[in-house]
């Protein structure tokens, strides 16, 4: 395994400042039984490498015009929260959850546990099912107008657009299928990785080594070898490392044109829509704010004017959804004690050549003027420490092409399909898992993508 960083983490490593701690990117861990299955299969109990606990409530929700509501974990608690906070009925929200968990059963097989790119996934009885089903499923139509025909309150149709962002999409853009995302924290839970998203990429580290794997890092990968078609190594500065197949964990797109410049890229696939990104203030607050819970949002009072910022004028409105992740609420080790680590994300375009400091420090202004009115503090003098990252630091740091954390969009039907496969089809024994590849970015669909490349590997063997 080499890795061109001193430690291993990638997008999930850990940043500390000023005795605080925060986690450079993904913050939500949902779908802990794909994590569990790893250590399992490798005959580990994962109990000896992690803990985690399911969160309750999941988010708190902040809305232009004062509302609070509190997203619980138990669906009719969330149903009775919704309908007294906003007077949208909790049958409706239990019919919706309903029908995602439904949506989620049926493309499942298809669209997250096997490669969209080969014929046999589609000899599979449960993908024709998924085939079948997919006009019912609303392939066809947007997600926020399938929100709005589920919800007649215009702030719970916002909450659950929202879970576009999941993967860097725009709910006014994407399919109404990505509507699925949220059964992952409705129906199946979130939860809360014990010393945060960090401990994640620790303990698969201490696994791999436990399991014979070595690691070299500070270790750039300058090329992978090809001849006649074929996967010989990798080269790593003056040195050859051959072997007959090889994982690219690496952004697809830098992948070819980093690593195999010679080599004829896939544009149908590279040339996608990249994804959208994120400015990420790390900010050590000097006190506590019982009023905010582990994750919480402050949506925009322009949901419709916000995304069409980021998906047509490549901006960020002055008026931006903010996301505020505090692990020490439930990691205490995390902070000073008195105080919280706020990992404040704002929705970015993906960098087409903006000024990205001048556009961060307006936001940063926007981002201080909106919470001090809603919490009733002036913010900016509660920050005792400070680092930023935005799209052209999250690419120069993490390899993320053009800073798209989510490799390409999902704004279009044919999104899925048109996501790079697992695997090369004109280079045998190269395979390529991450965000950037099917089935998508996020900690789940990453480990989806490793599973699909056991798949692959096993039925070449068989």
């Amino acid at each position: 395994m080499y890795e061109q960083h001193s430690t291993i983490g990638g997008k999930v490593h850990r940043i500390e400042q000023d005795g605080y701690s925060w986690g450079f990117g993904a913050s939500l861990f949902t779908m802990p039984e794909l994590l569990d299955e790893l250590f399992i299969l490798c005959g580990k109990d994962p109990a000896q490498y992690y803990h985690y606990t399911r969160i309750d409530p999941v988010c708190r929700y902040f809305y232009a015009d004062g509302t609070r509501l509190d997203a619980w974990a138990e669906t009719d608690r969330f149903a009775a929260e919704v309908q007294q906070q906003t007077g949208e009925p909790a049958v409706k929200v239990k019919q919706y959850l309903e029908r995602i968990a439904k949506l989620y059963d049926v493309t499942k097989d298809i669209f997250l546990f096997r490669s969209l790119h080969r014929w046999r996934t589609y000899a599979d009885r449960n993908a024709l099912r998924s085939l079948l089903h997919l006009p019912q499923i609303g392939i066809g139509g947007k997600m926020h107008k399938a929100n709005e025909e589920a919800f007649s309150d215009s702030r719970i149709v916002q909450l659950f657009d929202r879970y576009a962002t999941y993967n860097g999409s725009d709910p006014y853009l994407a399919p109404a299928t990505l509507n699925v995302i949220s059964h992952l924290e409705y129906n199946k839970g979130a939860y809360f990785l014990e010393d945060g998203m960090p401990m994640l990429t620790r303990s698969l580290y201490q696994l791999a080594l436990d399991m014979g794997v070595e690691f070299v890092t500070s270790c750039t990968v300058t090329g992978i070898h090809v001849e006649d078609g074929n996967t010989t190594g990798i080269k790593t500065g003056g040195a050859f490392v051959p072997a007959d197949i090889v994982v690219s964990n690496m952004d697809v797109v830098y992948t070819y044109r980093r690593l195999m410049p010679e080599q004829q890229a896939p544009a149908r696939y590279l040339d996608q829509p990249r994804s959208s990104s994120a400015i990420i203030f790390y900010w050590g607050m000097d006190r506590i704010f019982p009023e905010l819970d582990l994750h919480n949002i402050f949506f925009s009072s322009d949901y419709a004017e916000e995304f069409r910022m980021l998906s047509t004028e490549q901006d960020i409105s002055d008026d931006p959804t903010i996301y505020i992740y505090i692990s020490s609420k439930k990691q205490p080790t995390h902070a000073p004690q008195g105080g919280e680590n706020w990992f404040v994300l704002i929705n970015a375009p993906h960098d087409s050549g903006q000024d990205w400091d001048a556009v961060a420090a307006r936001v940063r202004a926007n981002v201080i003027a909106r919470l001090s009115r809603e919490l009733g503090v002036d913010i900016a003098s509660c920050i005792a420490t400070e680092t930023v990252n935005h799209p052209g630091t999250i690419d120069s740091k993490t390899g993320s092409y053009l800073g798209a954390l989510y490799g390409s969009s999902s704004n279009n039907v044919l999104a899925a399909f048109l996501r790079h496969p697992n695997f090369s089809r004109s280079i045998e024994g190269l395979y390529f898992c991450g965000g950037s590849v099917h089935p998508g970015g996020g900690v789940p669909l990453c480990l989806l993508s490793a599973h699909i490349i056991d798949d692959l590997l096993s039925n070449k063997k068989a």
